[in-house]
């Protein structure tokens, strides 16, 4: 299961958004730096609207949503990358995560205090991502050092090798992280072994107050925030108020409905945060609908058929025979299988077919 990595500074409400997120009590969450020390861990279910709409069609009572792995890692500061604040075994937890989900602080609130003394989204973001980028300088030099030697033996792709990391030295010696470098295909297939801190994808969820959410796109923090990372980052960012998702955990999801309605919210942005992290990590969902469940399964932009099945069991992608599909979309709009092989809309396909995210599939297999 792939893990994204809650980081920022200290108490921008990183283990708020967890505990929220997770829909635990986990992570201790208090007003002084370093509260998290060991990071804590988590299984999210994605939320998706359309497992309710499959489970009506299959008529079945068990659902089973796809979900992702959310890690709280302790505040970072600056010189972690030099050892303060423990920031080499933090530094360590980041590395060992598939993507980042950076927590930034957008409200003003004298009583929880700033490590910094004042409230500067885009100076704290800066901080962070100049600590990942000092450990991955350090990183990709060590490795060049080794590359060279490599070179001097004539070994087969030791040029290409240091080529890329030259690229990426670059950046990083300009202030640009890894993930702002531009490489083709193959050339980013192997800066992904170099398992570098600041190439990790990153999205941005900006901390607001409880009695800013329903106002937040009005909010100069967040405005100049969306406006930072999208510029500077290519990066995505959504709003979240981790105060308010909080209180969430300890109610009924009609309870949390209508209190976010008084507030004049439409969705938590917990669920929003979820769902972009998991196509921020790549990651699809094609299900799976019959009597005996519901379920989202989860694969990579761009499997194929084959892959897809092996999800399920490996069997099921070793003796791959071909797969019924249908979009979800047109199940739906037909309201039965039967409806949709009708119309021509249920398919088979074979072993070079992409799977598309929300096909509803039936795979066929013989071992």
């Amino acid at each position: 299961m792939l893990r994204a990595g809650i980081v920022g500074l200290p108490n921008v409400g990183k283990s708020t958004l967890f505990n929220a997120v997770t829909r635990t009590r986990k992570a201790e969450s208090a007003n002084y730096p370093f509260c998290t020390i060991d990071p804590n861990v988590g299984i999210v279910s994605v939320p998706d609207p359309r497992l309710a709409a499959l489970q009506k069609i299959a008529r079945t009572s068990v659902v089973i949503p796809a979900a992702i792995e959310f890690v709280d890692i302790a505040g970072l500061v600056k010189g972690a990358s030099q050892g303060e604040g423990l920031g080499n075994k933090f530094l360590t937890h980041i590395r060992e995560v598939d993507a980042i989900v950076q927590v930034v602080r957008c409200f003003e609130d004298e009583d929880i205090h700033h490590v910094s003394g004042s409230v500067d989204p885009i100076r704290d973001i800066e901080v962070i991502n100049t600590e990942l980028m000092l450990s991955d300088l350090e990183s990709v030099r060590k490795r060049r050092e080794k590359v060279a030697k490599d070179l001097k033996r004539g070994e087969k792709g030791a040029a290409q090798e240091d080529a890329i990391l030259a690229k990426i030295e670059a950046a990083l010696d300009a202030g640009r992280p890894a993930l702002t470098v531009e490489l083709n295909a193959e050339e980013k297939a192997t800066a992904a072994t170099f398992f570098l801190l600041s190439d990790k994808p990153t999205i941005f969820a900006c901390n607001v107050k409880d009695s800013d959410l329903a106002t937040a796109e009005s909010n100069p923090y967040v405005t100049t925030v969306r406006e930072y990372v999208k510029t500077h980052l290519s990066c995505e960012s959504v709003v979240i108020s981790a105060q308010i998702e909080s209180e969430l955990v300890d109610l009924s999801p009609e309870e949390a409905d209508a209190f976010l309605k008084d507030l004049g919210v439409a969705e938590s942005g917990v669920g929003s945060l979820i769902r972009a992290t998991y196509h921020l990590l790549g990651l699809r969902t094609y299900f799976t609908a019959g009597e005996k469940e519901v379920r989202a399964w989860t694969i990579h932009a761009g499997d194929t058929a084959p892959k897809a099945a092996g999800v399920i069991h490996s069997d099921f992608e070793r003796g791959f025979i071909k797969a019924e599909t249908v979009a979800y979309d047109d199940l739906i709009r037909c309201g039965s299988v039967a409806a949709a092989r009708e119309k021509g809309l249920y398919r088979m396909e074979g072993k070079e077919y992409v799977v598309a995210d929300g096909d509803v599939m039936v795979f066929k297999f013989n071992v």
